[in-house]
């Protein structure tokens, strides 16, 4: 299974990037953005970085803002993606584990439905690093369909097989938390769905 969710998660960020949004939206049954954009009201920023910004949604939901969002990602064609939809945001492409971005550059993080990247020791030693003194970085990495009909069934059913949608496993806060963060979890009730939003506020030193 491992293996299978590599080879999926690379087909679908690389060369077949452009069917992101349509996958997205057919195993969330049209909840992906909704779940994306649950992070807004607790992004103050004025200085943001999105870590894995995939096509652009929510760089396009904090143009309207005061915020101050940079988005990276390693996929090239995700970037292209991206920049149709932010011609004029400030977009990097690079490995969310080697953060190219100087100490205490952001005072918020985001992570919307990251890969298992997001974990390795490297990432979450750059997120620390570059996060102001009390900086937050906010991830949201799971999310559930509460309908039982016959297709939010099979729509759970895609979501999990994914690597999007499980039991949760409180190991993940655990492994923010060793790394330097105070980790506080929030289930986030969004009528037919609900999402988990850890919010990892940066220990001091």
């Amino acid at each position: 299974m491992r293996q299978f969710l590599a080879l999926f998660f690379y087909l679908l960020y690389q060369p077949l990037a452009w069917s992101y949004d349509l996958v997205a939206w057919l195993v969330s049954l049209g909840h992906w953005r909704e779940w994306i954009a649950s992070v807004l009201p607790h992004l103050p920023g004025p200085r943001v970085l999105e870590l894995g910004l995939g096509p652009g949604h929510l760089l396009v939901a904090m143009r309207s803002t005061e915020i101050k969002a940079v988005g990276l990602d390693f996929s090239r064609q995700m970037g292209r993606l991206a920049r149709r939809k932010n011609p004029q945001a400030p977009l990097v492409r690079a490995d969310g584990r080697r953060l190219p971005f100087a100490d205490d550059s952001f005072n918020q993080l985001v992570a919307t439905f990251p890969t298992e990247y997001i974990l390795h020791p490297d990432t979450l030693a750059g997120a620390r690093r570059v996060l102001a003194p009390s900086g937050q970085w906010l991830l949201l990495p799971v999310a559930w369909l509460k309908g039982r009909d016959p297709l939010s069934r099979l729509a759970a059913w895609l979501f999990r097989v994914t690597g999007q949608a499980a039991d949760w496993d409180p190991r993940f806060s655990q492994q923010v938390a060793v790394a330097g963060f105070q980790v506080e979890e929030q289930r986030i009730d969004l009528g037919h769905s609900e999402v988990m939003l850890l919010i990892a506020i940066k220990s001091p030193a």
